[in-house]
């Protein structure tokens, strides 16, 4: 359970910005060991290892609904609280569509998106869909006889379906889609026969490609991924670029001191070392934003994903 730590004015400067002495008090609105919670968490060790930030961190797992349970939590009990943040993505502008969510990114003041994941679409390696032109003729041959694995509904990996069913004039309303609580699960689907195709990240899915278990068949960026002998969608004749980027936002009613406060500590956390290692080990694209620019970014990102859960009737 979340308890509210109220800033105390102390004697003590960090770039000019007032520093507070408590611990960060955290959100991750999802599992622990999952994206958010790695969201939530990697930025404190970095930023405790350069000296950035180094009075810790209290940290809270609330997952479900998209992340709107913990999204609602987060706000409710942190209204004003300028040492309160929370992890966040492109799943959450999707959840809070998906679930009528009364509480919204609007209740929340945006700080920096910092990562971006690649998406990869695999098949299994007996597959006989053996590239992206395989993949859309037998969509178009059966849509329904193609089932698609991939993380929750209206989340990243659904998108990149439903985006590939509309660039083959298809409706993605009757895309085949099962949701999986991880990876992992649903590459045990996909070699099991379960699956026809499967979407996740490149962190997650490129090391199971690795050993033999998928065969990517395609990846969602704008071009090539070092290391995964596979097209983008764009050069397979799919324009479509989509990608999992996660960030951080703070309080509701953060003040403009605390909103200063933060996004001078990530941005000194971005240019480190040691964030640099965290992007590399855990396979992280930068995606660096701050600030107004990632408050206007994410002002585009709700209304470019409400269109694409509209086309695929999953929003009215």
């Amino acid at each position: 359970m979340i308890r509210t730590v109220f800033a105390t004015t102390l004697a003590l400067s960090l770039s000019g910005f007032a520093a507070l002495a408590d611990p960060a008090v955290v959100m991750a609105p999802g599992g622990a060991g999952g994206g958010y919670d790695a969201m939530a968490r990697l930025p404190f060790d970095a930023m405790a290892k350069e000296g950035i930030f180094s009075d810790g961190a209290t940290f809270t797992n609330k997952g479900g609904a998209g992340g709107t349970i913990g999204l609602a939590e987060f706000v409710g009990a942190n209204r004003g609280n300028d040492n309160a943040v929370m992890s966040m993505g492109v799943i959450m502008v999707g959840g809070i569509l998906l679930n009528s969510s009364p509480v919204t990114l609007d209740d929340v003041t945006p700080l920096v998106r910092l990562t971006n994941d690649t998406g990869v679409v695999a098949v299994a390696t007996d597959s006989p869909i053996q590239n992206v032109a395989d993949l859309v003729a037998a969509m178009k041959a059966d849509l329904g006889a193609v089932s698609i694995g991939g993380g929750s509904a209206g989340g990243v990996d659904h998108i990149v379906m439903a985006l590939i069913a509309k660039e083959s004039g298809l409706d993605a309303a009757k895309l085949n889609y099962i949701p999986f609580d991880s990876g992992a699960e649903t590459v045990t689907a996909l070699g099991g026969g379960t699956l026809t195709v499967a979407v996740s990240g490149v962190s997650e899915f490129k090391s199971m490609a690795e050993a033999g278990r998928i065969r990517i068949i395609a990846v969602t960026s704008e071009g090539r991924v070092e290391g995964i002998d596979a097209p983008s969608l764009t050069e397979a004749g799919i324009p479509v670029v989509v990608g999992n980027w996660r960030g951080i936002v703070g309080a509701p009613d953060m003040t403009p001191e605390g909103r200063a406060m933060w996004l001078d500590r990530f941005a000194k956390m971005h240019d480190s070392a040691a964030w640099k290692e965290i992007l590399a080990k855990q396979g992280w694209e930068d995606a660096y934003l701050a600030g107004d620019d990632f408050v206007a970014f994410l002002n585009d990102e709700k209304t470019r994903i409400g269109a694409i859960l509209k086309d695929a009737g999953l929003v009215k």
